[in-house]
């Protein structure tokens, strides 16, 4: 499973980040700005609106009350479901084919301001993952920026608008991955050094796969990127507006600049955070992602070296943390509950904490607590990025990760290339690299067919505004200027800062993105933001 989620922000979601905190009844338990990425879902009731009828919307408080513990301040929230077709190539009436004359139904969530005011239109948005829920997160942004959410100037003018694609979460959601298998799949060493080791984790991917494509057969490739796509402009429709206004996070890029080579005359105004080069298979992603976090893991020893005060594992961050993840997979630290904390875990406890800035001392009091025989904070980070509840559980979110990104991929390297590039990478990429390939056993084993989007130019589009973080360890950052080239009218807006994704991290980030979603005004030309 060491497929990283582009991340619910994977971890998002934030915006689908990775989190470690949770709101609390009355604040927020932890600080930072940091918003969770997964909690109990509460269903979004009613019967779907049938395809291309207007959508029955209805109060949900109970939304934000599960997920939060309250409203929003001056926040009203409605949900409805639509029904899209299984497969948009068959318009859902055709009589052969997959899915053909079947519906999937997709939740939506509305967040909308009892002070707004010149209201544009809805602001929909994608936290990323892929597999994040954009109806929880539009709960999460309401609650504005000094929890890590949106901007007043934003929530004033816009309804927020939150939809869960097909296979995530509340939409005919994708569950076919045992939690025995994922506890197995995360816990598993990230670098298989033995042939036998190496074949224990193809014949895990390979369980996995079979499973999934038992419960769901030919049907799999519908959970693909530009069905989804397809899917977002029913959820425009259902809004009501002629043009749609989006903001995506992380793989949230990537639908929606998707959306825009689909429909490029219903574009008003995209924000693509996070930006995914669509033009990368799975062997230049992994390595991508590989050389990302690297750079990342490498940004946190120096903040170590250089705040030792607050960094317990300092001088050496590295040798730290690359001895806690040898001495794991020979012996494990046992919890109080039993459960060990094997390489695996020690590794995406390092993962989890990257994805923010904030992360960083949680990952040296974690492991320099583990040192002592206490691997609590450990698994605390890990279980955020995997969605694993404390009784054990997951949440779909790998599941619909999994089903996702396999659809979407047509590229398969053979085991003995994978083996290659484990040895290859561990020499450019230490502690990330042989686990980025061994992890594209994942989608090599997947059932199924493929069902691969486009990479053009969106033509006849308005500026679309790709933000990139140079610190970026999910989606690095010479992803941004990619994806704005292919689509020939993307405007590249820089951070110069750490973590998974920018808005509304800092005030310049968050004056030019907003003077663009309310206005249109593009930001200049190789505009860039400063860390602070």
């Amino acid at each position: 499973m060491t497929r990283t989620a582009d991340q619910p922000r994977m971890a998002t979601s934030r915006r689908v980040r990775r989190t470690l905190a949770a709101f609390g009844v009355a604040a927020l338990l932890t600080a930072g700005c940091t918003l969770p990425a997964f909690a109990p879902r509460t269903e979004v009731e009613g019967a779907a609106a049938p395809t291309g009828s207007a959508p029955n919307w209805r109060p949900c408080p109970e939304v934000p009350d599960e997920l939060v513990g309250r409203s929003a301040p001056n926040m009203r929230y409605e949900c409805t479901r639509i029904a899209v077709p299984r497969d948009w190539g068959t318009g859902g009436g055709a009589s052969a084919g997959p899915g053909a004359g079947q519906t999937f139904e997709i939740a939506l969530l509305r967040a909308r301001s009892t002070k707004q005011r010149d209201r544009v239109g809805s602001l929909v948005i994608n936290p990323g993952g892929p597999g994040g829920s954009g109806v929880d997160t539009a709960v999460y942004l309401s609650f504005g920026p000094q929890f890590g959410g949106l901007p007043a100037s934003i929530t004033e003018r816009f309804d927020i608008v939150g939809f869960d694609p097909r296979g995530v979460s509340r939409s005919s959601p994708v569950k076919c991955i045992s939690d025995a298998d994922l506890d197995a799949s995360f816990g598993f060493d990230p670098d298989p050094a033995s042939q036998a080791a190496f074949d224990g984790f193809v014949g895990l991917s390979q369980r996995i796969g079979r499973g999934c494509g038992d419960r769901y057969g030919d049907q799999l490739p519908l959970y693909g990127t530009e069905q989804a796509a397809r899917d977002m402009d029913a959820v425009r429709a259902a809004v009501g507006d002629d043009k749609l206004t989006y903001l995506g996070y992380s793989y949230g890029t990537l639908l929606g600049a998707t959306y825009a080579q689909l429909y490029p005359q219903r574009v008003r105004a995209l924000v693509l955070d996070g930006a995914v080069d669509p033009q990368q298979r799975l062997v230049e992603g992994s390595e991508s992602q590989a050389r990302g976090f690297e750079r990342a893991f490498t940004n946190f020893t120096r903040w170590c070296a250089a705040n030792a005060g607050r960094c317990p594992i300092a001088p050496d961050a590295r040798a730290a943390v690359t001895s806690a993840i040898d001495k794991a997979k020979v012996s494990p630290v046992r919890g109080a509950d039993g459960r060990e904390a094997t390489a695996g875990w020690v590794f995406y406890a390092v993962i989890s904490s990257l994805y923010t800035e904030s992360g960083w001392q949680e990952l040296a009091q974690a492991i320099d607590k583990l040192a002592e025989g206490d691997p609590k904070d450990v698994f605390r980070l890990a279980d955020a990025y995997a969605g694993r509840e404390d009784n054990g559980h997951y949440s779909n979110l790998f599941d619909a990760n999994l089903a996702i990104n396999c659809a979407d991929e047509t590229e398969k390297p053979s085991r003995e290339q994978i083996r290659r590039l484990q040895s290859e990478w561990r020499g450019k990429y230490p502690l990330f690299g042989p686990a980025l390939a061994v992890g594209m056993l994942s989608c090599v084993e997947w059932p199924g067919g493929r069902d691969p989007y486009p990479t053009g130019k969106a033509n006849g589009a308005p500026p679309i505004v790709v933000v990139g973080t140079t610190g970026d360890p999910a989606t690095p950052y010479e992803q941004t200027p990619r994806l704005a080239s292919m689509l020939g009218v993307g405007r590249v807006l820089t951070w110069e800062g750490e973590g998974h994704t920018a808005y509304p991290q800092t005030s310049c980030i968050t004056d030019a993105v907003d003077a663009y979603l309310i206005d249109l005004t593009v930001p200049p030309e190789g505009k860039r933001c400063p860390a602070r």
